[in-house]
């Protein structure tokens, strides 16, 4: 099932995506699009049943007619993402010259952070990269984990039992702001630096997630390329490593980090200016594009 939140001439709705289309599961006012997803990941399986028997005669949009909302529970709740986790992207990364994390090439820990939900934009948003003064603004597609059920000491074992779904992610970053200030929230909480859609599919939906592949493109050139099996530090031991020291809740985000092929990995450096185009792309999810103010 894919779940998308989305604005209308009418107010927000959430719903699932059929072809073309939006079946319309939820319609309200500003922000009850979060709500009503909250509710839907809270009331599990039994929940996705009763959509998926009322989406085949519910009203329908089409999806050129409405905005795609960052399919989120909260925009004020934070994101937790992982750095430096695909091999050949942490090679480049150390040698960058950005980065300031340590002397290890290849992390022997998970390397955690954080983005504000402020940062939050839909597929079709832009990302306004005029915000940066250092005008070193980065790509980093990624996917990202919809935690389905509160989740506290679990075992890599049971990861996949707390996952409602996932969805697709493009980790917008200052590379200079990121180096200046040492610890990464500042260079990549700009307002608009997380693009997050276009949409939400559940896990049952998507299958074997290893199988899937992720690929960002810029102005039709590919510059990303990598399958989900490469990350160094997989799925369930993400989720094991983060839910052993903090409780983890349905709806949070987790950004799973960044294959090679950023900006900063070419020489000279690759930044993205006003008039360029963002596309990430998880087989089985969906793609993300957002344009560049």
């Amino acid at each position: 099932m894919q779940i998308a939140a989305f604005k209308s001439a009418t107010g927000e709705g959430l719903g699932v995506v059929v072809g073309e289309h939006i079946a319309v599961m939820h319609e309200g006012i500003e922000g009850s699009s979060e709500t009503a997803l909250q509710k839907l990941i809270d009331g599990g399986e039994s929940a996705l049943s009763e959509w998926a028997s009322k989406s085949a005669t519910a009203k329908q949009v089409s999806l050129s007619d409405v905005t795609l909302l960052p399919p989120v529970v909260s925009r004020r709740a934070a994101i937790i993402c992982v750095g430096k986790n695909y091999h050949a992207h942490a090679r480049e990364f150390f040698g960058s010259g950005f980065d300031s994390t340590g002397k290890d090439e290849i992390p022997t820990e998970a390397v955690i952070f954080g983005k504000m939900g402020s940062s939050l934009v839909g597929h079709g948003e832009n990302i306004n990269a005029s915000l940066d003064p250092t005008n070193t603004v980065d790509y980093e597609g990624e996917l990202a984990i919809i935690i389905g059920k509160e989740a506290h000491k679990v075992a890599r074992e049971d990861a996949f039992n707390f996952i409602f779904g996932y969805t697709v992610c493009n980790d917008v970053t200052s590379r200079e702001l990121q180096k200046r200030h040492n610890q990464w929230l500042l260079g990549k909480s700009l307002d608009s630096f997380c693009p997050l859609g276009p949409w939400i599919v559940t896990k049952e939906e998507v299958g074997d997630i290893t199988k899937q592949t992720l690929t960002t493109t810029v102005n039709g050139e590919e510059r990303q390329c990598a399958s989900i099996a490469d990350l160094i530090f997989d799925i369930p031991g993400l989720i094991e490593t983060l839910s052993a020291t903090m409780t983890l809740q349905p709806g949070d985000i987790i950004a799973t980090g960044t294959p090679a092929g950023v900006g900063i990995g070419h020489k000279p450096p690759k930044y993205l200016a006003p008039g360029d185009r963002v596309e990430v792309t998880v087989t089985g999810i969906g793609t993300l594009a957002n344009s560049v103010i």
